[in-house]
């Protein structure tokens, strides 16, 4: 569809547009034929070669594809949806909405299209007579899961699925954010095909329906919609219409259930093993209630989901919401803007471009000494915040992202900065009278150009622009957007969110220009339209908590460029963390695709970060520890606490007596710089001498040594190697009988804190230190390299120059700054790919009917559940 031509383009949309209406592109094309002959007359040769070339489009993407299942883990079943075909009515309408209404392109249509088809044929088929299945489906923070639900629940309709429930949220506020999005979607193109039992309003969730507290029967061709929260009372009122529904009515209801951030309330978070939370007991009891359901579960969070019991206690209770029949994971959208893009990795290779291994230089590390001034550290009611040098930047790149976007061409676009600083309601109305009273004595100064406040202005302008490189190729002077930037000041309001606030945010009617002051409300679910600058200090110990803060993260269509965190070190270091994590959890699921494993085959592993939890204690009642390897793995040291004497110089004193004991006990290859078959017991003792930083979140001592320990004869002899440049400047002391050497250059990044972040200290030359072919071909991958190596551990020795200044002119990194010269390692260890670290996975031995038996007597006690 690339090589068409404009016109035919404009007849493929044209019939789009047309096609909910008539069934068929015949029937869209003939009206669209007749409109046209009403307004130019007969139509020309080249108008209906045009118009037939259309139709054949439109026709051949409205065919059966095959359904690849590329992210899914499934059960084995019987196919029976291979995608919407060219009279289902609804698909066809929000196909349709998103392409000439929303304005959305070909591609990410495309990408909907093909996600939504893979989850609607992993649930069951709505012509069997009964069925359960239970699925998850994972996304992105922010990614757009949204629009995969509304493409998801518009072929399950049109497939036969007539009761949709949505569990949108555990707020007013989220539950009528979802129910308008679903009604714009995809019930206002048919709204007569349509029974609503809940509403857009704040108080429209769901209520017992007027006609005897029950479910109607469904008629061929429409459905039923439920909106509603996740809280008690509702679900026992929806359960209780399930109840009072005639047997013939509920036999002919054909059940989709969406769980929107099924990890939030619905996962049973009871003290004890057979304690069961409220809103999870009432769900349980609606699943086990409706004779044909599928129960989909979707989040950007999985872990507590994935550490669900996947086995009822006793052999006659349902069991838990563990996602049996299939686990999915939703692909990176384009144009998404998420963790990789913020925080980038934290190891890559150290041949790259220094800033692009730190990813886009977007974040700001506030000052320690700031802190105190932001929050109350005894959390006190009267506690007043300041606005710090930190706040007063990043207020002011708000300010000036708002006139560069009106200057794009956003001026109808909303626009928000989020600023999160505490959990205390009292706080938020302190912190936002603070940012009203600053607004209030600066926005004469920002609006006429000069003063104090103004050389702020440009020296932000400056610094920013000058860090990240520009979406578009534009000249545009902090000048040229003083008239917008007085513009944005008048349309600016303050506002706060939070469980208890009057005045809300609005983003239903015209374009509003927002500083939201927030409280929890706002780490999930609720999307802070056009989004740019967030300021954010609230902390959290639980993996998902974290992640779901991360409002910043979502889509950015024309201002990719503009976005800035201010943050505390220990947040940016986490969250650098975590979008390891992410990608791990989607690998596990997409290689066991390959081997065929089923959800109740495999579990998904989760990395341990010390000093964080996955998530509450209670959602890991049944996660155990499973194995630590690091087979297959490099590793690498990436930070240092380069200003702390005895440790500098201990690391330095442990390498040098590895360098003498390698020159004992190995083979040296002066050449090279490697000495081969050095023993094991020499490398343990370099490793458990040296000293890693404990910033580092996931690379241990304890880890490696246990690892060496049980891996010991796999291990018993290793390559090692000094990195060593053929020029530059030489160590303050010699690294053992090499005596002094050429140091590498390792800058750090620009972050304020107590240790270096070098990003990335391995290149991938350096793993063919030791091998006789040192070639690498142009993209070659990590994996492929170590494919090439000899089946041996190899340990890279890398001094340090203190100084290491950056080779570059930009601002992500300055110099290293280091007492004295460093050592860093990393390690290539042999072997198929494996993970490292400590992880936590749900454990499936499956219980025997036996042992269910053994379980009766408490069949009584759990009557209710």
């Amino acid at each position: 569809m690339a090589d068409m031509t404009p016109q035919v383009a404009k007849f493929v949309r044209e019939i789009n547009q047309r096609l909910p209406a008539y069934g068929s592109v015949q029937g869209a094309s003939e009206d669209l034929r007749s409109f046209m002959q009403d307004v130019m007359g007969p139509l020309s040769a080249e108008n209906e070669a045009n118009l037939a070339e259309a139709m054949r489009l439109v026709e051949a993407s409205l065919q059966s594809v095959e359904i690849l299942r590329r992210n899914s883990l499934v059960k084995v079943r019987q196919d029976w949806y291979s995608g919407p075909s060219s009279v289902d009515p609804h698909w066809a309408a929000l196909k349709g909405y998103l392409l000439n209404e929303k304005g959305w392109g070909e591609d990410s249509v495309r990408s909907i299209d093909e996600a939504s088809t893979e989850v609607v044929s992993l649930l069951a088929n709505p012509g069997e007579g009964q069925f359960r299945c239970r699925g998850l489906v994972v996304g992105y923070v922010q990614s757009g899961k949204t629009a995969n639900m509304t493409g998801v629940i518009a072929k399950a309709v049109d497939a036969g699925y007539n009761l949709i429930v949505i569990f949108g949220g555990v707020t007013n506020k989220l539950r009528a954010q979802t129910q308008r999005r679903l009604q714009s979607d995809i019930v206002d193109r048919h709204r007569h095909l349509w029974q609503l039992y809940t509403t857009p309003a704040d108080d429209g969730d769901f209520i017992r329906p007027p006609n005897n507290g029950q479910f109607t029967m469904p008629v061929p061709g429409r459905a039923q919609l439920v909106v509603m929260k996740k809280e008690g009372t509702r679900l026992k009122a929806f359960l209780d219409a399930v109840e009072h529904t005639p047997a013939t009515v509920l036999r002919s209801l054909k059940t989709l259930i969406i769980d929107d951030e099924c990890d939030q309330a619905s996962v049973n978070a009871g003290r004890k093993e057979y304690d069961i939370t409220e809103i999870n007991r009432a769900i349980r009891k609606i699943i086990r209630a409706l004779p044909a359901v599928s129960y989909v579960g979707y989040t950007a969070t999985p872990f507590a989901n994935v550490f669900i019991n996947p086995f009822p206690v006793s052999k006659d209770e349902l069991d838990d919401l563990y996602p049996e029949d299939f686990i999915t994971a939703l692909e990176r959208p384009e144009g998404y803007f998420g963790a990789r893009e913020v925080f980038g990795f934290d190891p890559d290779d150290a041949d790259r471009d220094e800033g692009q291994s730190a990813g886009r230089d977007m974040v700001r590390a506030i000052p320690a000494k700031e802190v105190a001034l932001l929050r109350s550290v005894h959390s006190s009611k009267t506690f007043q915040p300041k606005v710090t040098p930190a706040l007063e930047r990043a207020l002011i790149w708000f300010l000036l992202t708002c006139a560069l976007r009106r200057r794009r061409g956003h001026g109808t676009s909303h626009m928000t900065m989020l600023v999160h600083t505490s959990q205390l309601v009292a706080q938020h109305e302190n912190m936002a009278v603070e940012i009203r009273a600053w607004l209030s004595q600066n926005s004469d100064a920002l609006s006429a150009g000069h003063g104090a406040i103004w050389q702020t202005a440009v020296d932000v302008w400056e610094d920013e622009t000058s860090r990240v490189r520009p979406e578009r190729t534009e000249t545009v002077s902090v000048i040229d957007l003083l008239p917008l930037l007085v513009e944005a000041i008048q349309a600016l309001e303050v506002v706060v969110e939070n469980g208890v606030s009057d005045k809300r945010l609005d983003y239903t009617g015209a374009p509003k220009t927002y500083i939201v002051v927030g409280g929890s409300v706002l780490a999930r679910g609720l999307t802070l339209e056009g989004l740019c600058v967030s300021f954010f200090l609230r902390t959290s110990k639980q993996y998902d908590t974290l992640l779901q803060m991360g409002r910043w993260f979502g889509f950015r269509h024309g201002y990719a460029d503009l976005p800035r965190l201010w943050s505390t070190q220990d947040l940016i270091a986490n969250f650098r963390a975590l979008a390891h994590i992410e990608e791990e959890i989607r690998q596990d699921i997409s290689e066991y695709k390959l081997r065929k494993a089923t959800p109740q085959e495999f579990a998904v592993k989760v990395r341990a970060i010390p000093g964080l939890a996955i998530t509450s204690a209670a959602k890991m009642r049944y996660a155990r520890k499973t194995s630590i390897s690091f087979e297959g793995k490099h590793i690498q040291t990436i930070r240092f606490d380069h200003l702390k004497d005895g440790i500098v110089l201990d690391n330095w004193a442990a390498a040098a007596h590895l360098v003498d004991a390698a020159h004992a006990k190995g083979i040296y290859e002066e050449g090279r710089g490697v000495f081969k078959d050095v023993p094991i017991e020499a490398v343990r003792q370099f490793l458990n001498s040296y000293d890693i930083c404990r910033a580092h979140l996931d690379l241990k001592r304890e880890m490696l040594l246990n690892y060496l320990d049980v891996a010991a004869d796999k291990l018993s002899k290793w390559n090692v190697a000094v990195v060593s440049p053929r020029e530059g400047v030489l160590s303050s002391k010699p690294l053992g009988f090499l005596g002094a050497v050429h140091t590498s250059v390792r800058s750090r990044l620009a972050e304020p804190s107590e240790y270096a972040d070098v990003k990335a200290l391995m290149s991938k030359r350096d793993i063919l230190v030791d091998v006789d072919d040192r070639q690498m071909q142009k993209g070659e991958e990590w994996r492929a390299l170590k494919s090439r190596r000899p089946d041996k551990p190899l340990l890279l020795i890398y001094p340090i120059e203190a100084r290491s200044e950056p080779k570059n002119g930009g601002k992500a990194r300055v110099a290293l700054g280091a007492v004295d010269d460093l050592i860093g390692f990393g390690i290539v260890f042999p072997g198929e790919l494996d993970r490292a670290g400590a992880y936590w996975a749900v454990e499936l031995d499956v219980p025997t009917p036996e042992q269910l038996e053994d379980d009766g007597e408490l069949e009584e006690e759990l009557v209710d559940v």
